[in-house]
């Protein structure tokens, strides 16, 4: 009984010595095309995954789509570091080549068990997930540290085998048939787990390790099926493959943009303060007798910069003493905040979230904060202290002292804004990631169309 994943290979009779050396290069554009073609193959999956669940369904052109990315996938690995197996440089393209030494077929199943497409790629699977993993990435393999001694270390067994045949074939030129034989084996066992796991069959695949570059049992007579139907002439043209490449990575890129527009409206509209504030809030303590922001900067909007100070609103710092002392908190332009701190012991804020300092220490007194006159805005008394100013261009620093100079700041500091911007901004990146998520399922879906009406019963009657 033939089975509806068919995986063949012809071993080359000639393999250049050294060519394999170098194949990873030679493939590099295979692998930049196939990482995009894999871009489109998951979210057409998934596709496929709710028309199967609510139709019994796969969908036919992205069948055709998705076992052409396998095919192409396939062939590459074969020519590359998953068999060596042949020289010939393999086809850009989705379709069935005849010819080509390393060949995928799957049929396509007319009705899919719809209780089954919500287990056996998650559960069914599980058993054939473990032997997949040994087979192409968690065989075992030991090396020799002179530092730690022996360890072990992860490798397929694929891998492993293919580069023993590698080497042999760099001494003696020959691959040894053994060896081909076993690697084909464990490559279809792969490639049906894949196929089973990605919807195309319920056909479960079998615990039997099919060596040799031919499947077991007699080839599949295709003689009766619809032209239209057979392996190579689905209507997957280039266009059409570059038009759902593109329109899924639109979608893709829209779900970004969606997901930060939500993000930003529900803290526009959800975590606002009852005076309006967007705030973040951590406590701080140095033994020193200043704590300073480190220097943050407005861009200068009369220059022709990005407006962010418009963006920002109105701020607030308020800052509360825990040591039940007098707190003074001042912000004052950036240069002359630092000549003031020089002559302080003072820590400053590098990372706002740990609360990490870096102190700077200073052999002076510290003169009174609330005897200098360089604060663009201050406050100083007991409890919590607030100041709010709207925002300036230019360099500024933040600085919190207690009133009398004295070293030792225990405070918690919240920090807050308006950032009245907040509201367009959610609303254009919604706009924007709708429209790209609408552009995205357009172009797929056209070429998906497309493909459907060539290969739909009524466009074969007309043929």
């Amino acid at each position: 009984m033939s089975s509806a994943v068919r995986v063949e290979a012809s071993l080359d009779p000639d393999l250049s010595r050294w060519l394999w050396l170098v194949k990873w290069l030679l493939a590099i554009p295979h692998y930049l095309v196939l990482a995009v073609l894999w871009l489109a193959f998951v979210p057409l999956t998934a596709v496929a995954f709710f028309a199967i669940l609510f139709t019994g369904r796969y969908p036919r052109a992205i069948f055709e789509f998705n076992v052409g990315v396998l095919r192409w996938a396939w062939r590459v690995h074969y020519y590359a570091y998953a068999a060596l197996g042949t020289d010939r440089y393999p086809p850009f393209t989705l379709a069935h080549v005849p010819d080509y030494p390393a060949r995928l077929e799957i049929d396509y199943p007319e009705r899919l068990s719809r209780g089954l497409v919500l287990v056996k790629w998650w559960l069914l699977a599980i058993p054939h997930y473990l032997v997949v993993g040994l087979f192409a990435g968690g065989g075992l393999w030991l090396w020799n540290s002179s530092d730690e001694g022996f360890q072990w270390g992860a490798g397929g067994l694929i891998g492993i085998l293919v580069l023993i045949a590698g080497v042999i074939l760099l001494a003696r030129g020959e691959y040894p048939k053994p060896i081909f034989d076993f690697v084909i084996g464990m490559d279809r066992w792969v490639i049906r787990v894949g196929a089973y796991a990605a919807l195309m069959t319920d056909e479960y695949p079998p615990f039997r390790l099919d060596s040799g570059g031919s499947e077991p049992g007699p080839p599949a007579d295709r003689s009766s099926e619809p032209a239209r139907h057979r392996p190579g002439t689905a209507g997957w043209t280039p266009g059409r493959v570059v038009s759902v490449v593109i329109g899924v990575a639109l979608a893709v890129l829209s779900t970004g943009l969606i997901s930060g527009g939500a993000a930003s409206l529900w803290l526009d509209r959800a975590d606002r303060d009852d005076d309006g504030y967007l705030t973040v809030s951590s406590t701080y303590s140095t033994d020193t007798a200043a704590l300073a922001s480190e220097r943050f900067t407005f861009a200068d909007t009369a220059a022709g910069d990005v407006p962010v100070t418009r963006a920002l609103g109105d701020i607030r710092v308020r800052v509360t003493a825990l040591d039940q002392k007098d707190v003074f908190v001042g912000v004052a332009p950036a240069p002359v905040a630092e000549r003031y701190l020089r002559g302080t012991d003072h820590a400053t804020i590098i990372d706002l979230t740990s609360g990490e300092l870096a102190v700077h220490r200073s052999p002076e007194s510290p003169v009174l904060p609330w005897e200098v006159g360089i604060w663009t805005v201050s406050a100083v008394g007991p409890g919590t202290q607030t100041i709010t100013w709207p925002d300036q261009a230019g360099d500024w620093t933040l600085v919190v002292m207690n009133a009398d100079g004295s070293a030792g700041v225990d405070v918690r500091a919240e920090a807050g804004a308006t950032v009245p911007i907040l509201g367009w901004l959610s609303w254009t990146l919604l706009v924007a990631g709708l429209l790209l998520l609408a552009a995205g399922v357009a172009l797929a879906a056209v070429a998906v169309t497309r493909v459907s009406n060539e290969l739909s019963p009524v466009s074969q009657g007309g043929s």
